[in-house]
């Protein structure tokens, strides 16, 4: 198994998810530091401190890690002829027309309280 190569989108997987928990450790950190809507004070004092902590760096750590994959990923787009990254599927501007709204003519009637 160590003679075979590893797909390099695997890889490119792993590291963007292991910055993601480094990344998880940090925002965690920082929330428990500064007592973020008194989270780091209510974690301190309960008994269960480590599970509240090590759930919270993993649901994290799983958001930040494809986030970070995802980020990486659409990076990686191939540019058109001119440079320019491709539009996805977005309508051009030259085919996307504004039409007025209509109007409805204001109501007379008052409301009964």
């Amino acid at each position: 198994m160590s003679n075979q190569k590893k797909n390099p989108l695997i890889r490119l997987y792993i590291i963007n998810c292991a910055i993601g928990f480094v990344l998880s450790a940090i925002f965690i950190a920082l929330l428990l530091w500064f007592d973020v809507m008194g989270l780091g004070g209510l974690i301190s004092r309960s008994e269960d401190a480590y599970l509240a902590v090590f759930v919270m760096w993993v649901l994290n750590g799983t958001v930040f890690g494809s986030v970070q994959f995802a980020i990486v990923i659409m990076g990686m787009a191939e540019k058109d002829d001119d440079g320019n990254r491709g539009t996805g599927l977005r309508i051009p501007m030259f085919m996307a027309h504004s039409a007025p709204a209509p109007i409805d003519k204001p109501r007379t009637e008052k409301r009964r309280s």
